[in-house]
């Protein structure tokens, strides 16, 4: 059976983890890591990898991203793309890029989240009506974009059940209207990640919560989702896709 050879790009400490599961996985290889920081393990570009790899995964910058689709669309290189913090015209080239490989795109690749997600699509048109909806994420004191990538993507799968608009913090006089999905960040210490959509109604609470105590969780997801992309047709992919096959995700387009 022909190993499968694998670009990271992104060195950092989620990058390492991922580095380090796929060598662990039989039949894998890690062909080559990128980073724009030229750590001397890394290569400096896609261009300088002695082959063209079965798949890139990429947990890195924002600013690496036309790299990687300028090569994937070149080579037809299956991708798993969950770096944070891109700009619509971004996540619109992960889009265009799907018409030439397949292309996973998420936010986060944790288990947990995407449970979550999946639990929000059943409960959101249930609450929807008589329950105030909120989201609030906490990160480290490192993390430099803010709401996160994935409270956006838990705010976008309630809005795929509804008529929603999202409302960043608040301050000063900012009553609450019909419809509104508070989305709140907090940056402190060493927190992981953890995620809370809030359901208020009258006299009563509901929360889903989703704590990561390391970045380890990450990486499972990630797996899953390369294993899918080295196999599925060309496509724009969620998560979902990879973790519930035969579910009606709505991604692939």
């Amino acid at each position: 059976m022909e190993t499968k050879q694998i670009a990271l790009v992104g060195y950092g400490a989620m990058g390492q983890r991922i580095a380090a599961a796929i060598e662990a996985r039989e039949g894998w290889e890690l062909c080559g890591a990128i980073d724009p920081l030229h750590t001397p393990q890394c290569h400096a570009s896609l261009e300088e990898l002695p082959q063209v790899p079965h798949l890139i995964i990429d947990f890195s910058h924002p600013a690496n991203l036309a790299m990687v689709c300028d090569y994937a669309q070149r080579h037809k290189v299956p991708c798993v793309i969950a770096t944070t913090g891109y700009t619509p015209a971004q996540e619109a080239m992960c889009q265009e890029l799907a018409a030439y490989a397949p292309v996973v795109r998420t936010q986060n690749t944790s288990l947990g989240i995407n449970v979550m997600q999946q639990i929000l699509k059943v409960i959101t048109p249930v609450l929807a009506d008589a329950f105030d909806i909120e989201i609030i994420e906490k990160h480290h004191n490192k993390k430099i974009d803010a709401p996160s990538g994935t409270a956006k993507m838990l705010a976008q799968t309630i809005e795929s059940c509804g008529t929603f608009h999202e409302v960043r913090g608040r301050d000063g006089v900012c009553p609450r209207q019909k419809g509104d999905i508070g989305i709140h960040a907090i940056r402190g210490g060493t927190i992981a990640g953890e995620h809370t959509v809030l359901f208020a109604g009258d006299d009563e609470l509901i929360e889903i919560k989703h704590t990561a105590l390391s970045k380890q969780v990450f990486v499972a997801g990630a797996m899953k989702a390369a294993a899918f992309a080295l196999q599925a047709p060309k496509g724009f992919y969620a998560m979902g896709d990879a973790l519930f096959p035969g579910e009606n995700n709505g991604t692939n387009r």
